[in-house]
């Protein structure tokens, strides 16, 4: 069952759309890597990507429909994000130098409201 109490904090909203922009970036980094082949589809780097886009997707979502759970999500939306980055600085290139960025952003916003109660 949904819990709807009403609109979403302002500091909510701006982490679900980090979350929604970490998400498309890690998708596209996705695209990119399979383009360039080579080392960047190396299966850890695509899986932490993979899991990264998921997690993300999942932690937006919670957080809209107000979930209780939805703190304990950007908790580990925050720990994935981290790894993620750190993977994506792994290569020098503007793609990935975007996503760690974005990943960054994504753990800290996520790691604020994991200290909420939605």
């Amino acid at each position: 069952m949904t819990r709807m109490t009403g609109a979403i904090s302002d500091q909510t909203r701006r982490c679900v759309d980090t979350c929604d922009e970490c998400h498309r970036t890690c998708e596209h980094t996705i695209d990119h890597a399979l383009r360039q082949g080579g080392v960047m589809v190396e299966r850890g780097v695509m899986s932490t990507l993979m899991d990264c886009a998921d997690v993300c997707r999942l932690a937006a979502d919670m957080m809209m429909r107000q979930s209780p759970m939805a703190s304990t999500v950007c908790m580990i939306c925050a720990e994935v994000c981290r790894a993620c980055a750190d993977a994506c600085s792994r290569f020098d290139d503007e793609v990935t130098r975007a996503c760690a960025e974005t990943c960054h952003r994504c753990a800290e916003s996520c790691t604020e409201m994991a200290g909420m109660r939605m």
